[in-house]
């Protein structure tokens, strides 16, 4: 499957809707088996999403864009965008479509041939478009987890076959495309595989 600007939108949609069944949970747990609270990785994914769109839009391959990221307290995620408290989780949600929605726009107005820096490779739109896909995933895993509602949270199968494809070509043809995209990611099991205790994708253009 080839991921277009479409499926970022379509995964930041379906996790929205997914959280906000949890929005009157508490959101100082924490997310899943991360250290960081479920506010926290939230406003983490928020800032990936916002910072693939300003590198890709940026089309510089030799650098990161330099924002400037700073931490709440010592062990909380290093961010350049943070989300009012003040406005809840329901405004928590509406930055996030935010973010997927310039994700989206930059990826979709990006020509084919522009290329961008990340730490993982340079990488083309259809990378950054699957680096959003996958952030978005497995941070929504940790979330529901978190929250209380991981029973809610499975992704179309297709999406995540599609991040497999694009930015994990070590994980074995084959599996089941969601737990497959867990144990990718160090956040699941498979049968007869050992547990990934460190993890990172391939985000260089095919």
């Amino acid at each position: 499957m080839t991921l277009t600007p479409d499926d970022v939108r379509r995964s930041v949609g379906l996790a929205s809707a997914v959280l906000r069944e949890a929005a009157d949970a508490d959101w100082t747990v924490r997310a899943g088996a991360l250290d960081w609270d479920c506010w926290e990785t939230a406003e983490h994914l928020v800032d990936d999403l916002f910072s693939y769109a300003a590198q890709l839009a940026s089309g510089r391959t030799d650098t990161d864009v330099p924002l400037r990221y700073t931490r709440q307290s010592p062990g909380s995620p290093s961010n350049a965008v943070r989300v009012e408290r003040e406005a809840g989780v329901a405004g928590l949600l509406v930055v996030l479509e935010s973010a997927g929605g310039l994700l989206y726009a930059v990826a979709a107005a990006a020509e084919p041939q522009v290329r961008a820096h990340h730490v993982f490779g340079v990488s083309d739109p259809e990378g950054f478009v699957a680096m959003g896909v996958v952030e978005t995933l497995v941070h929504t895993h940790d979330l529901a987890t978190g929250l209380g509602i991981g029973e809610a949270w499975e992704p179309p199968a297709e999406l995540c076959a599609g991040v497999l494809g694009r930015l994990f070509p070590d994980v074995p043809d084959g599996l089941p495309p969601w737990p497959a995209l867990l144990w990718a990611t160090g956040r699941g099991d498979l049968p007869g595989v050992p547990r990934r205790d460190t993890w990172r994708w391939y985000g260089e253009p095919r």
